[in-house]
């Protein structure tokens, strides 16, 4: 049996704006992290991934639910157990040129938490690490004297990665470590990622809203829309039977390499726009976009169950009883 290194039970985050107006950025969300696996939380822009990345890792304190980190409820620790914790969870921002001190030399980040942690007697030894991670993520040690501005946005994500890897944690959170750049290098930092998790046996939870690019890195994959996850299961299942709607479109999105495919295949246009966080639609979030929605999707919201083995969605089409082991075939050829 698989350990769960990261359970997330019934998960909300509100945001209090005043003028009795609340952004339900996370809205009832559960999961759970396998132990060495890298679990992908992809979706739109403003679908509450990132936030979900930032509540479980404490930057931001839940409205209700539940975040087990090794059966610690995060949110209950008090100051001393939250720090150590800080030891086994990291995490790698989006922005490799916002999260680096512009006025501390690369040697200076990535020693930072070993002197917060008091990891090391020396500052020989402090040093010496600072080297062999530098190593570690493709760059050297002369690199560890010049400052972020010197480094191109691949190299800072890697000096990022290099500081999340310094209080040798057991999981990282990404939070779309590659959105910010180029093509060509998002493959080299996913490759690398990939390694260390071997070398290290890391756990990932991988945020970020290329689909392709998830699928590359990850063993199950959760999908957002509007606060809320809509489908979860393994990586290549997800790709080969998507079941909801929203996923459905998702994947009829990204661009496939042959042009004959490409040009014959059938796409899903999502119409309307997307709801606000503040005004969410009754009953399902998606049913305002939804080609298949029913007269339930405005009235109930769908229940988050389990359809096939290993494989939950939360929508109306596949929740009547009869229809467990009657999955739908897919709107569309995705592939």
């Amino acid at each position: 049996m698989e350990e769960k290194i990261l359970e997330v039970k019934q998960l909300k985050k509100y945001f209090d704006l005043g003028k009795n107006q609340v952004l339900k950025a996370v809205n009832d969300v559960t999961f759970h992290v396998n132990k060495g696996e890298t679990f992908g939380l992809v979706g739109e822009s403003g679908c509450g991934k990132s936030t979900i990345g930032r509540t479980i890792i404490g930057l931001y304190n839940r409205t209700e639910g539940e975040v087990l980190f090794k059966g610690q409820n995060v949110h209950e620790l008090d100051e001393k157990k939250m720090f150590q914790l800080r030891q086994k969870m990291q995490m790698i921002f989006q922005d490799p040129y916002a999260s680096l001190n512009p006025r501390s030399t690369v040697r200076e980040v990535i020693a930072e938490p070993m002197e917060v942690h008091k990891l090391y007697k020396t500052k020989q030894e402090q040093t010496e690490r600072v080297y062999q991670l530098l190593e570690e993520v493709g760059l050297n040690r002369d690199h560890a004297n010049r400052y972020p501005h010197e480094f191109s946005g691949g190299q800072r994500q890697r000096i990022g990665i290099a500081r999340a890897l310094a209080l040798n944690p057991d999981f990282i959170i990404a939070d779309e470590p590659i959105s910010a750049l180029d093509v060509s290098v998002q493959a080299q930092v996913v490759n690398l990622l990939k390694e260390l998790q071997e070398e290290k046996g890391l756990t990932f939870l991988f945020i970020a809203h290329d689909l392709s690019m998830v699928k590359q890195i990850s063993d199950r994959i959760g999908v957002m829309y509007l606060g809320n996850m809509v489908e979860l299961t393994a990586s290549e299942h997800l790709y080969e039977n998507p079941l909801h709607p929203y996923t459905q479109a998702l994947l009829s999105a990204i661009p496939i390499p042959d042009p004959d495919i490409e040009e014959s295949r059938e796409r899903i246009i999502l119409q309307g726009e997307l709801p606000s966080p503040i005004n969410p639609p009754s009953g399902c979030v998606f049913r305002t976009r939804c080609p298949l929605a029913m007269d339930i999707c405005g009235k109930e919201k769908p229940e988050w169950q389990e359809v096939e083995e290993n494989h939950y969605v939360a929508c109306h089409l596949y929740h009547e009883k009869e229809k467990k082991g009657q999955i739908r075939e897919p709107i569309v050829n995705v592939r």
